[in-house]
């Protein structure tokens, strides 16, 4: 486009158009009013969102103000400090920062929304004010132009007219004059003819002047009046269009100012949290938490009171017998422990290593899973450790004591039970009865014993080779390795170590069973019981008879065996909690045999409940029902408590 082209005059390229010219600047004028609602309402925004920022803000220093001492110090410092001590901390000057940075942004936005307000929103509405006013008064001086140019047509035809009149009245004159040439009045009409001449041809000379007028009026009303009208609305259009240019200018400087200073605050906040010294911190905090701390003595053997014995392990023939099968089962367990623990060892080096050379970022995912990975594995392994040191003590407190005496060579191998009709136990010759697994049987010679007196069979099993290493125990490590691939679960300590006490709840078989008559006792040796009454099987019958129970009170004795219903596991637990205990699978999991159940990821499952079911089974396996009502033993290492 020319430089004519873009310098046009509306007063030339527009003619007669004032009414559109005065559109154009009337939208004008309405888009300076939409603008300055927009600015008035981003003003507004502005403001409620520094009143929010103020709210937030006092929320987040009470909260600070709360936590300070324990950021910095702990919940429980050893020494006396003061709020100087506090200022020490780098973490705590960066969350001052923070705090500071984000109440002088609150009053950055006010001060934004005032500016805004004053140099721009007022401003607009005064240039709209103003420039509505000239428009109206150049549209009002094209109303007078207009009807100062019509009062001139209207004289044109008003002489027209006039000048017709004149004409006619002529006419009618001089035909009068020709009727009336021998009348008496002849003279008089031919007076008042030529008056009437005189008077037409006046009022054609001031139609021929109003003509004129008209034409010259005309032609300066459009060649000049209109045309320097529409350019002095352009001119205002123009003026008002570039001040309106300019105020939004202005407006974006005072938005970049604003800018500016919100950017200041966070390379402020930046600077600060890029000082921030952690193992400053950390030592601040220790500083301030030294504790005087010893290690709690070694516990000694302390003999009952009611009877006198030393803290030399008994090496009779029957507890000899017990320590040995212990021996090799903590031998047996260490062996198969020892692998993992190199190999989980390994795994931690490898993480560790990944650990130390990841650099801190802004970021989430990848250290996330690397910490989760590196801390699991080192709590794996430091429970590994834990169970091999136990295994270890124990080995070596019974090899102290037995020497090179490990007892037999040919390990029975037991597992758990189900017992229909009465067997007798290999060991102690009474009798094993029931439904709910309370003996174990020897998969390679087929004896049968009593769980608890498991451990007091020696170790010549017939069926056994010399070199066969047995499993006394099932172990739930090799059911955690048989679980479905790629499952990134090893076995957990309890896996490989039992305490004290749950080796005895597992191995002493409490049976439940309701009594169907009543019965009073008639010695020392027997105890009363109730129709209906519900107690535990101690010790079965060996033939006599008799059998001896405890009673919820925790009173024992002999009732006659003729007496009892044996309970299933369900109904075992009437006199105790009969709640229900569910779990969740943690990792996927493949049954290995009839009697275990698989698990899925997220499955939910039913504790069973008596004396050897739900977590009472041992061996680091668990009883339950699936989904399907299926009942079955899973590893207790795959699953958690609901």
């Amino acid at each position: 486009m020319s430089e004519a082209e873009t310098h046009v005059k509306f007063g030339q390229v527009l003619p007669d158009q004032v009414e559109r010219i005065a559109e154009l600047f009337d939208t004008h004028l309405q888009v300076i009013d939409d603008v300055r609602d927009l600015y008035t309402a981003r003003a507004a925004l502005e403001r409620d969102y520094a009143a929010k920022l103020q709210v937030l803000i006092r929320k987040a220093s009470d909260k600070k103000a709360k936590s300070c001492a324990a950021l910095v110090l702990g919940s429980d410092p050893t020494k006396s400090w003061d709020e100087n001590t506090l200022t020490q901390s780098t973490l705590e000057r960066a969350y001052d920062t923070i705090i500071d940075s984000m109440t002088s942004t609150a009053q950055d936005h006010i001060n934004f929304a005032d500016a805004i307000a004053t140099q721009t929103i007022e401003t607009l509405r005064i240039i709209e004010k103003r420039n509505d006013d000239a428009k109206k008064k150049e549209i009002l001086f094209f109303q007078k132009l207009l009807s100062d140019r019509d009062r001139v047509y209207s004289d044109r035809l008003k002489s027209k007219q006039k000048y017709d009149d004149q004409c006619a009245e002529v006419e009618s004159f001089r035909q009068k004059q020709g009727r009336a040439s021998d009348d008496r009045h002849a003279d008089r009409a031919a007076r008042q003819a030529e008056q009437q001449r005189n008077d037409m041809v006046d009022a054609k000379n001031a139609y021929l002047i109003a003509i004129a007028v008209a034409n010259r009026s005309k032609s300066k009303f459009y060649s000049e009046l209109v045309p320097n009208l529409e350019n002095e609305l352009q001119d205002l259009h123009r003026r008002l269009m570039e001040r309106f240019v300019k105020i939004l200018i202005q407006a974006q400087e005072i938005h970049t100012g604003h800018l500016d200073t919100l950017q200041m605050r966070v390379a402020n906040v930046r600077s600060r949290l890029e000082v921030v010294d952690l193992a400053k911190d950390q030592a601040l905090f220790a500083t301030y938490n030294l504790r005087t701390f010893s290690a709690p003595e070694d516990w000694k053997f302390e003999p009952s009171s009611i009877h006198y014995d030393t803290d030399a392990m008994n090496v009779e023939l029957a507890p000899k017998v017990v320590i040995q099968n212990k021996m090799r089962r903590s031998q047996e367990k260490l062996l198969e422990l020892r692998p993992l623990i190199e190999s989980k060892r390994s795994e931690l080096n490898n993480l560790t290593a990944q650990v130390s050379a990841y650099t801190a970022d802004y970021s989430v995912g990848t250290i996330d899973d690397l910490t989760d990975k590196y801390l699991e594995a080192e709590h794996q392994l430091a429970l590994y450790a834990t169970s091999e040191l136990i295994l270890s003590t124990e080995i070596d407190s019974i090899s102290n004591v037995v020497g090179e005496d490990t007892g037999g060579s040919r390990p029975h191998s037991f597992k758990s039970s189900l017992f229909s009709i009465p067997t007798t136990c290999g060991y102690c010759k009474s009798s094993i009865w029931g439904l709910s697994k309370q003996g174990k049987t020897c998969k390679t010679c087929g004896l049968s014993v009593h769980a608890k007196c498991e451990l007091k069979v020696s170790a010549d099993c017939a069926e056994s080779e010399e070199s066969h290493t047995s499993m006394l125990f099932r172990k739930g490590t090799n059911a955690s390795r048989s679980g479905l691939p790629g499952t990134p679960v090893a076995p957990s300590a309890s896996s490989f170590v039992q305490s004290i006490s749950s080796e005895a709840t597992s191995t002493e078989e409490r049976v439940s069973a309701k009594v169907m008559f009543d019965f009073d006792a008639t010695s020392e040796f027997e105890l009363g019981v109730q129709d209906g009454e519900i107690v535990h099987i101690v010790e079965s019958d060996d033939g006599s008879g008799w059998v001896k129970v405890e009673n919820h009170e925790g009173n024992s004795g002999l009732v006659p065996a003729s007496y009892l219903a044996i309970c299933d596991g369900e109904v075992g637990e009437e006199s105790g909690d009969t709640s229900k205990k569910r779990v969740r699978a943690l990792y996927p999991y493949k049954a290995q045999g009839s009697d275990e159940l698989s698990l899925q990821s997220g499955e939910t499952l039913e504790l069973s409940t008596g004396p050897r079911g739900g977590e009472n089974y041992g061996d680091g396996w668990w009883e339950g029902f699936n989904e399907q009502g299926r009942r079955g033993i899973f590893p207790s290492n795959y699953v958690e408590p609901i």
